[in-house]
């Protein structure tokens, strides 16, 4: 429930059964459910798209995640431009009913074609909706077995593929599956990998030549990145390139000659690839390798872990290599898309690539050679033994989009948090060591370092888009400072289901949804900051760009923006009710231009929940929500109230709420999540009185649950922190 600082998860699954949330639809067996509108016998079932059709700018139909095979997320449509945004209201709002709990995220853009509306939720539930009425035609039921335990980062999905009459669905249990376009109900299932061994899948799968090709999620767990390549017609696999190189492979001379570090060295792909289909390459980047800050036991650079990398699309053979971060200790993943675009620079026509990364940095590459666009030396940076660190990094020539100097407030904050966790470890300290980074780079080992960007920040998960018109990138990210210090035991041994090995006793910081955001245009032909907007809550979502010089950005608070993408002035806010944290999907019907928009809130940003599909146009009559909170979503803190009563609840029944709203910041035995602390570290966890209000009200990046749980859900969670995680002392019933 509370967002501070780095990822960090579990070390045993809890073993709690959690009902799924699925209100007004019924919850049936995994297949589909059809309302009795508009038959699904009138959805128009997709071709087997060619490359070229898949490449073409979204107008019509938005085919895959990223508008195009560029992943550009840029519509060529015009009829929305500057200087009519400001009266675009809602067509319809639809309820999906799915998705609800704290622990799911809506991260799914909609895919659409021919009138129909394709989106997934955290739950990897699938929805065929009616754009023209916004009724549910069919739902795909995921019914996830809630005792997955090897999930990173929030319950997510961030949506399908589509094509051959099939829309693909990757799923956190590591199954591929491919749902009949029609009926929603399945045609064929594929184990990628099984989530009991670390893997899951919440990228959307890309339909290209006849295949559905999908990364692998898992780094925290020592995973074996890997990028696979299946037939769409059967879900027979056609090839597989493996993102940490095997003995005899190009980049295994990289990691330590004895042992098996490469064996779990991470490099997991979280996102969508982009293609070029003249050049034949289909790219994408990789995260962190692992142990995340642990570097003592994988000497090397640790190829191809944060790196941007470019396949042969039908035979998946490695065809060049960039590396972002050599011996990433920092959690620097590359996670967001990579986007393609056209350029002329220094006067010279320039087939490019970019990416933005947690670094901060927006990496711009010739995608036909991987070579770096504007210089890019290796330059020196601090070292420590026994990290066994890299000499050099990369640096961009240009300026990143956030901070790279940790400020006096910032380091203040770590410090109160670190003494706040020692205290709770060991009540007879006084003081906690931290030292002041005076460099991104800082290595650290087993004195706490204070630096910026943290884990969380710059760019996370979140797609950038790009405007051909404009000539500019739209980045969103976040400045996140953290205090990183590395554990010196020996890696712990796994087990099935594997453990959570990040390799970081104590990684700490602001918290997703507290720290500062940044949303940035960057001009592609020079690598400089055009504009930039600087807000007080994180930017957590993703933008979409178009030929009316709009860019549309969602904002943790549930609104919805439209920005002139030439200057960055704001021409249009509408108020979605839950957190704004997809990308919104353009196109083109029956003349008119539609913009779909899906407002779920975010588990990682502790955004306001909800399940609104909204569709907007120009003429449409539906004005903007209520804003979230005040019993209606997850609210944020609020005044400090004492709920009441205050006698114990039933810790069995908490079991449950806990793994629905809290595990997936706190880990599910509570020792600490996705930036959420160890709860049996904080000596006032112990406090009943003291849980109960932190759980009401919220605060220190916490989202107020008092307009989502009732109080007696609230007394009884609270009741199996104290008795079953922290171990303090009830109150007499």
């Amino acid at each position: 429930m509370v967002l501070r600082g780095r990822k960090r998860l579990v070390d045993t699954a809890t073993g709690a059964v959690v009902a799924v949330l699925v209100l007004g639809l019924a919850a049936v067996a995994t297949g589909a459910t059809t309302t009795a509108q508009r038959s699904p016998q009138a959805i128009v079932p997709a071709p087997a798209f060619s490359t070229d059709e898949l490449a073409t700018l979204p107008t019509d139909n938005w085919i895959t995640n990223g508008g195009s095979l560029s992943n550009q997320r840029y519509s060529p449509l015009d009829l929305i431009d500057t200087s009519n945004v400001k009266s675009l209201k809602g067509v319809w709002m639809t309820h999906l009913k799915s998705g609800l709990a704290a622990k799911y995220s809506a991260e799914g853009q909609p895919l659409e074609y021919q009138g129909i509306i394709y989106i997934p939720t955290g739950q990897d539930d699938v929805f065929a909706i009616d754009a023209d009425t916004g009724k549910i035609l069919w739902k795909y039921t995921g019914n996830l077995d809630q005792k997955i335990s090897t999930i990173c980062c929030g319950w997510d999905n961030r949506g399908v593929g589509l094509g051959d009459g099939k829309v693909y669905v990757g799923r956190l249990d590591g199954k591929l599956v491919a749902l009949d376009q029609k009926t929603g109900k399945e045609v064929w299932s594929t184990l990628v990998m099984p989530w009991q061994q670390g893997y899951s899948i919440t990228s959307a799968p890309l339909y290209v030549d006849g295949m559905v090709i999908t990364g692998i999620s898992g780094g925290e767990y020592g995973i074996r990145g890997r990028v696979t390549a299946y037939d769409a017609q059967t879900g027979k696999e056609r090839w597989r390139f493996y993102t940490i190189p095997g003995p005899g492979e190009p980049g295994h001379e990289t990691w330590p000659a004895t042992g098996n570090a490469w064996q779990h060295g991470s490099a997991p792909v979280w996102q969508t690839p982009s293609v070029d289909p003249k050049l034949g390459l289909l790219y994408f980047s990789t995260g962190n390798a692992g142990p995340d800050n642990d570097g003592s036991h994988r000497a090397g650079m640790n190829l191809y872990s944060a790196s941007m990398l470019a396949l042969d699309l039908t035979t998946g053979k490695l065809r060049w290599h960039f590396q972002m971060v050599h011996h990433d200790i920092w959690d620097y993943d590359a996670t967001s898309p990579t986007v393609l675009f056209d350029a002329t620079i220094g006067g010279k026509n320039v087939q490019g690539i970019g990416e933005a990364s947690k670094t901060g940095w927006l990496y711009l590459l010739d995608r036909v050679t991987g070579e770096p666009l504007f210089p890019m030396p290796e330059k020196p940076v601090p070292q420590n033994a026994d990290q066994k660190t890299w000499p050099t990094q990369p640096t961009p020539s240009y300026e990143p989009f956030i901070p790279h100097a940790i400020s006096q407030q910032q380091y203040a904050e770590i410090v109160k948090l670190a003494q706040a966790a020692t205290v709770g470890k060991q009540a007879a300290a006084k003081t906690v060591k931290v030292i002041k980074a005076t460099e991104m780079y800082t290595p650290f080992w087993k004195t706490l370092v204070a630096l910026t960007p943290g884990p969380q920040g710059g760019t996370n998960w979140q797609p950038s888009s790009y405007n051909p018109g404009t000539h500019m990138f739209y980045v969103c990210a976040q400045s996140g400072p953290s205090g990183y210090a590395a554990e010196t035991q020996p890696p712990k041994k796994q087990t099935n289901p594997v453990q959570y090995t990040v390799g970081s006793a104590l990684t700490i910081g602001g918290g997703f949804g507290k720290n500062l955001g940044t949303f940035t245009a960057i001009d592609a032909t020079t690598g400089k900051i055009a504009w930039q907007k600087r807000w007080t809550d994180s930017c957590y979502a993703g933008s979409t760009t178009t030929a009316g010089n709009l860019v549309f950005i969602g904002r943790n608070d549930g609104r919805l923006l439209a920005y002139d993408a030439r200057n960055g002035n704001e021409l249009w806010s509408f108020q979605t009710g839950a957190g704004a944290n997809d990308a919104p999907t353009i196109f083109r019907r029956n003349g008119k231009e539609y913009v779909a928009f899906y407002a779920g809130g975010n588990a990682l940003g502790a955004t306001p929940h909800g399940d609104n599909v909204w569709l907007f146009s120009l003429d449409g009559k539906l004005g903007p929500a209520a804003a979230p909170g005040g019993g209606k979503g997850v609210s944020h803190a609020g005044a400090v109230n004492t709920p009441s009563p205050t006698a114990p609840g039933s810790a069995a029944a908490g079991r449950s709420i806990y793994a629905q709203n809290c595990a997936s910041c706190h880990g599910p035995t509570g020792h600490g999540g996705n930036g959420g602390p160890d709860l049996t570290s904080i000596s006032t966890a112990k406090s009943f009185q003291t849980v109960m209000r932190q759980v009401f009200n919220g605060g220190g990046g916490m989202p107020a649950f008092k307009g989502t749980l009732n109080p007696k859900q609230i007394r009884d969670v609270a009741t199996y922190v104290v008795q079953n995680i922290t171990h303090g002392k009830l109150p007499k019933k």
